[in-house]
C-alpha cells in the first residue's frame, strides 16, 4: 500500500485528488509503523523546514521515513520533501533527515527577481531518469519556494531549472526521488511524472 505522509504541515488534499485521479490505491497516515512498512511513500510538502523537522522527530515519522528508505521501496518526496530529504537547510538552520547529503538554500533576493518563486517553469530532465519517460523535454511544472535543494553530489540531479541561477529541481538517490515542484498541481504532465513514479521499480 502507498502511504502519504500526515505531518499537519503536508500538502495533502492536492495530493490526494491526484492520486484519486490517476486512480492509486493510497493510505494518508502520521503512524510511524504504517509508513515504515508502507509499499511506496510520499511525502509532501508545505511548511518551515524547522518546525517540520519537529513534527517528524517529536513523533517518530523521521526515523520511519529512514527506515523506509533503507528497505528500498520507491520514496517520493515534493516541495518540502525534496528539501527534509537533505543533510540540512538554510531556513532556521535546520538539521534534516540526511538520506541526501547536500543543503536547502535560500534564493538570492540580490537579482532582482521575487522570492518565494511562484508559478510555472521550465524543467531540464535530459531523460536521466525512468520517472520522466514520456514527459516531453523542458515541460513547465507548478512551483511555490524560496530555498532549493543542492545536493553535494551532482550526478544525483535529474532535473534542473531557472530562476536567476540554475538549481536541482529534481533529484535521486537509489529509490528515492524528489521533485522541488508540485506535480500534483502542474497539469498532465505533473500526472505523467506521478504515474510514473507508480510504475517505477528502483
Amino acid at each position: 500500500m502507498t502511504v502519504i505522509i500526515d505531518y499537519n504541515a503536508g500538502n495533502l488534499k492536492s495530493v490526494e485528488t491526484a492520486l484519486r485521479y490517476i486512480d492509486e490505491d493510497f493510505l494518508i497516515s502520521s503512524e510511524p509503523d504504517k509508513i515504515r512498512n508502507a509499499d511506496r511513500l510520499v511525502f509532501p510538502g508545505v511548511g518551515e523546514a524547522a518546525a517540520a523537522m519537529k513534527v517528524l522527530d517529536d513523533t517518530g515519522i523521521g526515523p520511519a521515513i529512514s527506515e523506509f528508505y533503507t528497505k528500498g521501496n520507491p520514496l517520493l518526496g515534493i516541495c518540502l520533501g525534496s528539501q527534509i530529504v537533505l543533510s540540512n537547510s538554510e531556513e532556521s538552520d535546520a538539521t534534516c533527515l540526511g538520506l541526501v547529503p547536500g543543503k536547502a538554500v535560500l534564493f538570492s533576493g540580490n537579482m532582482g527577481l521575487k522570492v518565494p518563486h511562484m508559478g510555472w517553469n521550465q524543467v531540464t530532465h535530459n531523460n536521466r531518469h525512468k520517472i520522466f519517460s514520456g514527459i516531453p523535454e523542458n515541460s513547465s511544472f507548478y512551483f511555490v519556494h524560496s530555498y532549493y535543494p543542492n545536493p553535494d553530489d551532482d550526478s544525483l540531479i535529474i532535473g534542473e531549472t531557472e530562476y536567476g541561477v540554475k538549481f536541482a529541481s529534481g533529484i535521486s538517490k537509489e529509490n528515492l526521488v524528489s521533485f522541488q515542484f508540485h506535480p500534483e498541481k502542474s497539469g498532465p504532465v505533473g500526472l505523467k511524472l506521478l504515474k510514473n513514479f507508480f510504475k517505477w521499480n528502483p
